[in-house]
């Protein structure tokens, strides 16, 4: 296996020109791949709140919520 970046490079300046492309384009995916597995991760909405305002003391119902979030905006 490779250990380093210039084991990779004189591996890849051994290979013919249209090989180098193919090389070129297979890290370019490589590289959008984990760039959207990074952004997917970045987005991903976590609810840990379940139950939050389940406490019977709170006279306050969803559609209350909704009313005030439009007024937020």
């Amino acid at each position: 296996m490779f250990t380093n970046e210039n084991n990779i490079e004189e591996r890849i300046q051994e290979l013919p020109n249209d090989l180098k492309k193919e090389v070129l384009d297979y890290v370019e995916f490589l590289l959008n791949q984990y760039k959207s597995k990074d952004i997917k991760k970045a987005n991903s909405f976590k609810v840990d709140c379940e139950g939050g305002l389940s406490d019977p003391n709170i006279k306050i119902s969803s559609v209350d919520l909704q009313h005030k979030a439009l007024n937020w905006r």
